[in-house]
């Protein structure tokens, strides 16, 4: 069996439908979007899937030059977006994602590093990623390249649409 060859490169807008379909394919055991409609049923245009590409084409319009992508060959396997804040010195990466094709081959660590290196090299002093607690790879990877814990947040939701009345305020 040939071992294609991983690269990590800067994003290309025409990358995008590949980042897209990723995204749709992979993000539903890691999504918030998810479990609210697991949890309330549908809501607003579209579903979880939709929402989360909006995101994603959002972290790629907003900073296009932190996006990278991981080639295998010359096929799209993975991305990492990231956002920096050059007041607060913050890298924040909102995303990362591998196709499952590609999963296990250490893709995501590389894009990590390769994420984590391009915010030091841009003058920031910290890299912050979040993940989900149900999220048993990020949990496990993250530390792997350095990242420390530092809060625990809960998200909560209702469905407004199921009150009878308007809550007092």
């Amino acid at each position: 069996m040939q071992i294609e060859e991983i690269t990590i490169r800067p994003y290309q807008l025409t990358d995008l439908p590949y980042l897209l379909e990723i995204t749709a394919e992979v993000f539903g055991p890691v999504s918030i979007d998810l479990n609210m409609e697991t949890k309330f049923g549908p809501f607003g245009e579209g579903d979880w899937r939709s929402r989360k590409k909006s995101a994603i084409v959002l972290d790629c319009e907003a900073q296009p030059d932190g996006v990278f992508v991981a080639l295998v060959g010359q096929r799209v396997a993975g991305y990492i977006t990231t956002r920096l804040n050059k007041t607060s010195g913050i890298g924040w990466i909102p995303n990362l994602a591998v196709g499952s094709e590609f999963q296990m081959r250490g893709i995501g660590q590389r894009l990590l590093t390769h994420a984590v290196n391009y915010m030091r090299e841009s003058g920031m002093e910290i890299a912050k990623i979040e993940t989900l607690e149900q999220n048993p790879i990020g949990k496990k990877l993250y530390p792997a390249i350095g990242f420390e814990p530092v809060a625990t947040q809960i998200h909560y939701a209702m469905r407004l649409t199921d009150l009878d009345t308007t809550i007092n305020e």
